[in-house]
């Protein structure tokens, strides 16, 4: 039975629906409109559609609803809805529930795209955001109003990899009557447990793990049933940021193999981690599956695993990072992760450029913080590359 199915087996075969023509690999219906026998029918589908019959690809497609029943099955989500970008989701999920008046918690170690959305966009519709130390505790019990509507963080934080006790931030939420937002992006869907431990919405860039391979981007919400169909999605059909067919194709390949993929990585991440601990040109090496981390214990009993990511600090500031950053031969310099290719990203400088130097100090973004996404090369080759840009510092 389907719902017996093992992770590896829902990834590879979960959600496909096959044509007449009974194709292996999935069918990609690049088409904007879908025709109708009659008038009757056309109304009929307007009023109500049912689950394999579609109007228009901003409300639905049958290559994004693949996508959309393979991700819910393997988060065991009811269910999902597929977007155009990672920031699409997070928007989406934020902005269809939001209205003026309301109130949001939100644990300030976020990316800065995400940070944009929470301090500049909210507030201008009358949403009124309070960030806190997101391992804190009694912060997010502090900060708890009457009309607190939503609590959203991400479960690694991007890039100090600080990690969020889904659980217990959930029955603080839950206690307010507030909805629990999750972007899982660091835990990966391979190590999410995140809607078990507590969680309401679960959003992903799947233009990182998801794909895995730098070609597209995309998102997705997971949720209720409720939630997707009669919250998000009137908000996002009638607001343009539906996934497109082709996306969602190249999103399905890549669940096929996301599983090895995501394990291999992890792999990797843990042991650059392990053999960088202690290098005379490092201040620190951060990596949540290293048992000197801050929430070793809560990762493990989380996640499982510390995930694809770890970040460097060089002591000699902004000018060792470049200089790190330039000798490199097998990492590439791009502000992505999770892909194939092994990925280094300085924070400061790009992803969170924007932010005040203040608020960068509090997040712990410093000069010398480099982000490292590791990919599926050889772990000697990486570790080398690394190595040998560490003594060119």
């Amino acid at each position: 039975m389907k719902n017996d199915w093992k992770p590896r087996t829902k990834l590879v075969h979960g959600g496909t629906r096959r044509s007449q023509w009974g194709e292996v690999s999935e069918a990609i219906f690049l088409t904007q409109g879908f025709v109708y026998d009659s008038a009757e029918q056309a109304e009929a589908r307007f009023l109500q559609s049912g689950p394999d019959e579609f109007i228009y690809a901003r409300y639905g497609n049958p290559t994004v609803a693949m996508f959309e029943e393979r991700i819910a099955a393997l988060e065991e989500a009811e269910d999902a809805f597929a977007t155009a970008s990672g920031m699409a989701a997070v928007n989406g999920a934020l902005m269809a529930m939001l209205r003026a008046g309301d109130h949001v918690v939100a644990a300030r170690a976020l990316f800065g795209s995400c940070l944009y959305v929470l301090e500049e966009i909210l507030p201008r519709f009358g949403v009124e955001v309070t960030f806190v130390d997101g391992t804190d505790l009694d912060a997010w019990r502090a900060a708890m109003r009457a009309e607190t509507r939503v609590c959203f963080f991400e479960s690694i934080s991007n890039p100090t990899l600080e990690v969020i006790d889904i659980a217990a931030v959930s029955e603080i939420a839950h206690a307010a009557g507030a909805t629990v937002i999750v972007d899982n992006v660091f835990a990966t869907p391979v190590y999410s447990r995140a809607l078990e431990q507590g969680a309401d919405v679960v959003v992903y860039s799947a233009t990182k793990h998801i794909d895995g391979q730098g070609r597209t981007l995309g998102g997705v919400i997971l949720g209720s049933e409720a939630f997707i169909r009669k919250t998000v999605e009137p908000y996002m059909k009638h607001t343009g940021g539906a996934m497109s067919p082709f996306t969602a194709w190249v999103m399905l390949k890549g669940l096929e193999t996301i599983d090895l993929r995501v394990r291999a990585q992890t792999a990797t991440a843990h042991a650059l981690a392990e053999a960088l601990q202690g290098h005379p040109a490092l201040a620190r090496v951060i990596y949540p599956g290293l048992a000197n981390h801050a929430q070793h214990a809560l990762t493990q009993a989380q996640m499982g695993a510390g995930g694809t990511v770890l970040s460097v600090d060089l002591k000699g500031g902004q000018a060792a990072a470049f200089r790190f950053l330039n000798a490199l031969h097998v990492f590439v310099i791009s502000n992505n992760l999770g892909d194939a290719k092994s990925i280094v990203t300085h924070p400061a400088t790009t992803t969170h450029q924007r932010l005040p130097e203040a608020q960068k100090t509090q997040l712990g973004i410093t000069p010398g913080l480099v982000r490292v996404s590791c990919g599926l090369e050889d772990q000697d080759d990486l570790l080398a590359d690394m190595k040998q840009a560490l003594d060119a510092v």
